[in-house]
């Protein structure tokens, strides 16, 4: 049954079968991009009602990210083994319940930890998608719109989704979460009806697999992960308020980097590793990754700033604040695209040096206007910076990454860069936070905040910098005869 629709959804690519499956993956990966803005704006609204305090805030906005980053290569196991189609819609089912409970949660406890079920639930639908994409659509003008189609989607969804958390705040700010409850729930039902299901290889080859459940899913390499970031979260969280030699800070420092070690290590003898380590050796794909890494974190942690400025600081509606907060990502998602051809006509690498000065830039305007800064000609100019950065980077670091990856590592390539993306974002954000709480008696907390966004947005620069030098791409490691997945 699951081959035959299979082969239905690729003969109907064309047809309105096709479209329909476009638009529940493009509905979801609105949605999943919807989920960090609609939470920005909502900020300042969900901290008076529920009590929290910039340190928990940024859990609401870091949680979404922690669990996408942190459950992303363990996602991409999942779905090999379990199917997509399979995958695809229980993460749908499970968002549109994360999504009720949050929207429902009277404390900040629950609603930090539906933001980071619906963050594995993204980590398992976003990249997911597009794989779908590619079986369901034939190589060609279709395929190329399908894609362009679903980018675009993301791309708007940012934008949208401050202006849609903006006007729903004004009501109340658990319609920012409720409101994709249904949505979701609607894509779930027509995704029963159209979302295709293993090819008929990949079922022979999921009967074939005989090795032992822990061998398949990576346990050691999955559980040491998940530790270490959690670890490291909770050190980023403690250390501004309780210090960083203060003892559970130092525990949980000290553990974050023995489990990141026991990581590393398990993924070099596991048999089918969650990770290839030796992709760490490709210089264009980490030097992308730390490039992207930067420019998402940076990114986060400088909106968590401005929005309590303007709410709190200014006394702005949400309305405003998202509206105010549109110049940074807008211009990105009317450049989305036209963003392929871009990198194409100019080339990667010299993109990335063009925008990449213009974040830094930004973020340091800001933290010399002092701690009242003006919208007109302080909020602006940096929002602005940061858009024309994103329009310029955002895509051609993606493709520098992928540049010269041979087919069968893009896969896992892809999953490294994501990962570094959406962890960069959740550790600065968290950070950010912590900062912001442990300064807020004497204000030096946003000075130092923006300090850190400041120099996280450098560090990108610098990265970018290096990748002008001439020179030649590593060559592949060797790859031992059956560690390929290695």
């Amino acid at each position: 049954m699951s081959t035959d629709r299979t082969a239905t959804a690729a003969g109907n690519a064309g047809t309105a079968f096709g479209w329909g499956l476009l638009c529940v993956l493009s509905g979801n990966m609105l949605i999943d991009a919807l989920e960090v803005s609609v939470a920005v704006v909502a900020l300042p609204s969900i901290g008076a009602d529920l009590g929290l305090s910039e340190a928990a805030l940024g859990w609401v906005v870091g949680g979404f990210a922690l669990g996408f980053g942190g459950l992303l290569l363990l996602a991409g196991r999942l779905v090999a083994l379990l199917g997509r189609r399979r995958v695809y819609l229980a993460a749908l089912l499970v968002f549109a319940v994360a999504s009720l409970l949050g929207g429902l949660a009277t404390s900040g406890a629950p609603l930090i930890a539906t933001r980071v079920v619906k963050g594995v639930c993204a980590a398992l639908t976003a990249p997911t998608g597009l794989a779908i994409i590619a079986s369901a659509f034939p190589a060609g003008p279709a395929r190329d719109k399908a894609v362009s189609v679903y980018s675009l989607f993301g791309a708007a969804g940012f934008s949208g989704g401050l202006v849609l958390s903006g006007l729903l705040t004004e009501v109340s700010w658990r319609w920012t979460f409720l409101f994709p409850a249904p949505v979701a729930l609607v894509l779930f039902l027509f995704g029963l009806r159209l979302i295709p299901g293993r090819t008929t290889d990949e079922t022979a080859a999921a009967a074939a697999d005989r090795a032992p459940l822990s061998r398949r899913y990576d346990v050691p390499g999955a559980v040491t992960s998940v530790g270490a970031l959690l670890a490291l979260v909770w050190a980023l969280s403690g250390g501004p308020g309780a210090g960083w030699a203060d003892p559970l800070t130092l525990t949980a420092l000290l553990s974050a980097a023995a489990l990141g070690g026991a990581f590393t290590y398990a993924e070099r003898t596991a048999p089918r590793p969650l990770m290839r380590v030796r992709l760490l050796a490709d210089r264009p794909l980490t030097r992308s990754a730390a490039g992207a890494a930067a420019l998402n974190g940076s990114y986060l942690g400088f909106l968590f700033v401005v929005t309590l400025d303007l709410q709190w600081g200014r006394d702005w509606s949400p309305l405003r604040t998202g509206l105010a907060l549109l110049p940074a990502s807008l211009p990105l998602a009317l450049a989305a695209a036209r963003s392929g051809r871009l990198v194409a006509r100019h080339g990667a690498a010299r993109l990335i040096a063009l925008g990449t000065w213009a974040p830094p830039a930004g973020y340091l305007w800001y933290l010399l206007a002092g701690d009242r800064p003006a919208y007109a000609t302080a909020t602006l100019p940096a929002l602005l910076l940061v858009g024309l950065g994103f329009v310029l980077q955002f895509a051609a670091l993606n493709a520098q990454a992928m540049s010269a990856v041979p087919d069968a590592d893009r896969g896992p390539a892809g999953g490294i860069y994501q990962t570094s993306v959406q962890l960069a974002g959740a550790l600065t954000t968290v950070l950010v936070a912590a900062l912001l709480g442990a300064g807020a008696a004497d204000g030096g907390g946003r000075r130092t905040a923006l300090v850190l966004v400041a120099v996280i947005g450098t560090a990108g620069l610098v990265v970018a910098l290096t990748g002008l030098r001439p020179g030649r791409r590593a060559a592949p490691a060797a790859v031992p005869e059956g560690a390929e997945d290695r």
